[in-house]
């Protein structure tokens, strides 16, 4: 539905055209994507609008309780805060730049977690296959969108509170390692989803 709450269609009246409407959702992405990042050439600027524009619109779809309707806001939709795409892809594509600092790290390093944001990640992680199981009993893909959105903020959390590239050796193989499963969830959910991941953004 319009933010009016009627039906969503055209200025004209006419129903709005799914064709159309991933174009629209591109076209703002590319203006979103131009703004934020200025240095990205031409080409990086497209192949990143048409990845969050259209897994914009997927996933304002499929994070919605399919009984229910919904307000369709094109700002809502193609935040980079709160529970969206943007906000996903986001989270994924800072996740990569921090392992492009490390390579050769992978989730077999993981040692010891001594705080409690590393714990709440992990926990989190390991919850996936439990909710893509429900998900594909109960038929509510909006289920596996909100443990996305928990997960990208447990890791912002994680982040923001657990130094990675400068703690000592054992501690950065560790958080290194979390940063990898995190990033392979995160990439493995959104895949279930149909949205593309992008290393950068």
């Amino acid at each position: 539905m319009g933010k009016d709450g009627r039906p969503f269609k055209t200025r004209s009246g006419d129903t709005v055209k799914l064709a159309e409407l991933l174009e629209e959702a591109v076209s703002r992405a590319y203006q979103l994507v131009s703004e934020k990042n200025q240095d990205l050439d031409e080409a990086q600027k497209k192949t990143i609008a048409q990845r969050v524009g259209i897994g914009a619109v997927k996933y304002a779809d499929l994070s919605k309780n399919r009984t229910s309707d919904y307000i369709f806001d094109w700002s809502t939709m193609l935040s980079f805060e709160g529970n969206t795409a943007p906000y996903l892809l986001y989270a994924y594509a800072r996740i990569k730049s921090i392992l492009r600092k490390e390579p050769n790290i992978t989730s077999s390093g993981m040692g010891d977690l001594n705080h409690v944001e590393e714990r709440d990640l992990v926990i989190k992680i390991l919850q996936l296959a439990e909710i893509v199981e429900a998900v594909g009993k109960d038929c509510y893909p909006n289920q596996l969108c909100n443990y996305l959105f928990e997960l990208s903020g447990l890791f912002m959390r994680f982040y923001e509170n657990c130094p990675i590239l400068k703690a000592e050796s054992a501690v950065k193989e560790t958080r290194l390692a979390i940063c990898a499963i995190t990033a392979n969830t995160l990439h493995q959910g959104l895949d279930l989803l149909g949205i593309e991941t992008l290393e950068q953004m």
